[in-house]
């Protein structure tokens, strides 16, 4: 890998925004819709590529992290088992509701 820097002098808009010169995107390969962590420290400004993660994968990752996850399955009868017994055990917790009559 190229470890030369390209550097390139920008200004700030009325609206506190820059545009990344195109040496300086291509060099990093950057398109239109990545995303940057902006960090300032010691008196810079430096933007980091920052892959896009879900909400749904970020929790889906937490849950297998903290063990919260069923399987894996050697079938496909082996996770429709283990949905229908996961289903019995929620409806078996549920509390019947008393209904108030006026």
């Amino acid at each position: 890998m190229n470890r030369s820097t390209a550097t390139a002098l920008v200004s700030v808009n009325s609206k506190y925004q820059v545009v990344i010169p195109q040496k300086v995107r291509e060099k990093m390969g950057l398109s239109v819709g990545d995303r940057l962590e902006a960090r300032a420290e010691r008196g810079k400004i430096t933007f980091t590529p920052r892959p896009v993660e879900d909400r749904g994968i970020a929790e889906s990752l937490a849950d297998f992290r903290e063990g919260r996850t069923y399987g894996p399955f050697e079938t496909h009868e082996e996770l429709v088992r283990s949905l229908h017994d996961e289903t019995a055990k929620l409806r078996s917790k549920r509390v019947s509701r008393k209904v108030r009559r006026p």
